[in-house]
């Protein structure tokens, strides 16, 4: 059994992929070759898809994206970190934790390989926010943080991520190029949050604006600090993508 303590990823019902689930997803989804995979870390893939479905879509930092994990019409949320709508590609990063469907996609991507996806669609609108922002996640927000990269919002941001492993998210982090992250490893019971709500609560003297994702949880009591200390709902955006033994959030 998983720690409530870091990402779930449970294992849902498998049904079978027959003629109408294969023509269904035919029909609602793109498909995309697996155009490179890299493992900067034992549990993360960088992964690049590539094809003509890819091109000439709309596409904005926080929108999401369904990934086909094979099995009926069971799939997996992505967001990207960035999209190449003129030459059809697009980057996810995976995380693979635990054992469920996610997290065996995951570890079993090979260049070459094929895969069905639904979107790109609106996840998080991030119009109307002011900077500097603050994002604050977890290791299932890193590609959010490395698609506001490259966006207006990019100078002076400030990323505060809560994470199981501290030395392999470094890592994972500084060669997407967030490695001046601030990392704060997860406790046990949630304790390490009064140090995300203290350095949260201290940055909203600032005026920024605060992105709030990951766990529903975390994100409840980030989002009660910042407000106390003055934000108001104009300058917040939250997003949760998971919470213990739940899946399908975003």
């Amino acid at each position: 059994m998983q720690s409530g303590n870091q990402p779930q990823d449970s294992e849902p019902m498998r049904v079978p992929q027959g003629p109408v689930t294969r023509a269904l997803l035919r029909w609602l989804m793109r498909e995309a070759r697996i155009a490179a995979v890299e493992a900067p870390s034992p549990r993360f893939r960088l992964v690049d898809l590539e094809g003509d479905a890819l091109k000439g879509v709309a596409w904005m930092a926080g929108a999401k994206i369904q990934v086909s994990m094979g099995s009926g019409l069971s799939a997996r949320t992505y967001t990207p970190m960035s999209w190449d709508a003129d030459n059809g590609r697009t980057r996810l990063l995976a995380f693979a934790h635990g054992d469920g469907p996610g997290s065996r996609w995951a570890s079993g991507l090979r260049e070459g390989g094929r895969c069905q996806f639904l979107g790109p669609r609106r996840s998080l609108d991030l119009s109307g926010l002011q900077s500097p922002v603050v994002l604050f996640g977890d290791e299932t927000s890193f590609g959010l943080a490395a698609a506001l990269l490259a966006g207006p919002r990019a100078p002076g941001a400030t990323h505060i991520f809560e994470v199981s492993d501290v030395m392999e998210s470094r890592l994972v982090l500084e060669r997407i190029g967030l490695g001046e992250a601030t990392l704060i490893e997860r406790g046990t019971d949630d304790a390490h949050l009064a140090i995300v709500e203290a350095k949260l609560s201290g940055l909203a003297e600032s005026g920024a604006s605060f992105i709030l994702t990951g766990k529903a949880s975390s994100i409840q009591r980030a989002s009660r600090a910042v407000k106390a200390a003055g934000v108001s709902s104009s300058r917040l955006k939250t997003k949760a993508y998971w919470a213990p033994g739940k899946t399908g959030l975003d």
